[in-house]
């Protein structure tokens, strides 16, 4: 059951942040891990813009996002692990990880 629940919490988050302008999932969501990419509006520097957008969400402090480098590009690494982790928190997330991407651009 905490697999189970820990992938749909996923795949619920990579939902949410697919449906924002300039986020991207990078990652077939079928395990408890998200990769994100964000794109600043117009032409920028989507990796200098995503490693922004995570150093916001980890200042932030809602929940914590790493970063990692995805074929060649910077990503926002996210796993869904925690036995405690509801609904709730991974609408939270959703939510903070949004507000700082749209606060970085």
């Amino acid at each position: 059951d905490l697999i189970e629940r820990c992938c749909r919490h996923a795949a619920r988050l990579a939902q949410r942040l697919a449906a924002a302008p300039g986020a991207e999932i990078l990652n077939d969501v079928v395990l408890n891990q998200v990769l994100a990419r964000f794109s600043p509006p117009g032409d920028g520097d989507a990796d200098a813009f995503t490693r922004a957008v995570i150093q916001a969400v980890q200042e932030e402090g809602t929940c914590w996002a790493g970063g990692t480098v995805w074929h060649g590009r910077a990503a926002m690494r996210l796993s869904i692990s925690g036995w405690m982790t509801t609904e709730d928190d991974v609408e939270r997330s959703a939510d903070a990880i949004l507000r700082c991407a749209a606060a970085v651009s």
